[in-house]
């Protein structure tokens, strides 16, 4: 069975890249589109990867990591950031409990290699 990867964003011409980008290495990709459903897909799908937009209307992507670190479980799923603002977000994202950040746009030819950090 593939590893799965949950990728929370709130654009969904994003996620629907994310997916077709993540599918091509074979892993199967769920969507979120704010942190309640984030959380809410955490518990029913166990993901094995969790990226994660930090800012979404509703409930954001730390807010949603605190909660997801706090479920019986999850506290050690790998959850990565991502950000299109680089220099206020990365020390934020590492002190909400996020495991990484990526900086957006994601860059198709690195992202083999982080995917297989976190999932292999």
């Amino acid at each position: 069975m593939p590893k799965t990867v949950l990728v929370v964003e709130d654009y969904a011409d994003v996620r629907r890249m994310m997916k077709t980008l993540i599918g091509i290495y074979g892993y199967q990709v769920i969507e979120a589109s704010d942190g309640y459903e984030a959380v809410e897909k955490t518990v029913q799908f166990q993901p094995d990867l969790i990226l994660m937009d930090l800012a979404m209307p509703g409930m954001d992507g730390a807010t949603a990591t605190k909660i997801i670190r706090k479920i019986e479980g999850f506290e050690y799923v790998s959850i990565v950031a991502l950000t299109a603002f680089k220099n206020t977000s990365v020390d934020m994202a590492l002190r909400a409990g996020f495991d990484d950040v990526i900086v957006k746009p994601l860059h198709f030819e690195s992202l083999e290699s982080f995917l297989s950090l976190y999932l292999e």
